[in-house]
């Protein structure tokens, strides 16, 4: 069955950077659009971004110019780069396949 793994959240100070990895597996990952989502405490699940099969990236406008997807489909990763980081970013992190497929989440904490 599919599966995919999450990891690299931590805590970090405002200003700073993560790198998130979601590893996949029991998929064809090259096949698939790839999206992040992230959820805050008290708060609905909301996209972040979305790298398509070509690697066409698209963007939440609260991320923009601070956040970048890529992917790696020989390693069938998923990466989310974070700089910039805001307290307003504190949330789980989640990857997503097209086919709905859910990781378990990373928790990012951006505190000083």
């Amino acid at each position: 069955q599919v599966q995919l793994v999450e990891s690299g959240g931590g805590l970090v100070q405002p200003g700073g950077s993560l790198r998130l990895s979601c590893a996949a597996s029991g998929m064809i990952f090259g096949a698939e659009p790839m999206e992040w989502y992230r959820q805050a405490p008290g708060k609905q699940r909301e996209w972040v971004a979305r790298i398509s099969t070509s690697g066409i990236t698209n963007y939440a406008e609260s991320v923009k110019g601070r956040f970048a997807i890529s992917r790696d489909n020989a390693k069938s990763t998923l990466y989310l780069q974070m700089n910039s980081l805001k307290p307003e970013d504190t949330a789980v992190y989640y990857c997503h396949s097209w086919t709905g497929n859910w990781g378990q989440g990373t928790q990012v904490t951006v505190s000083s």
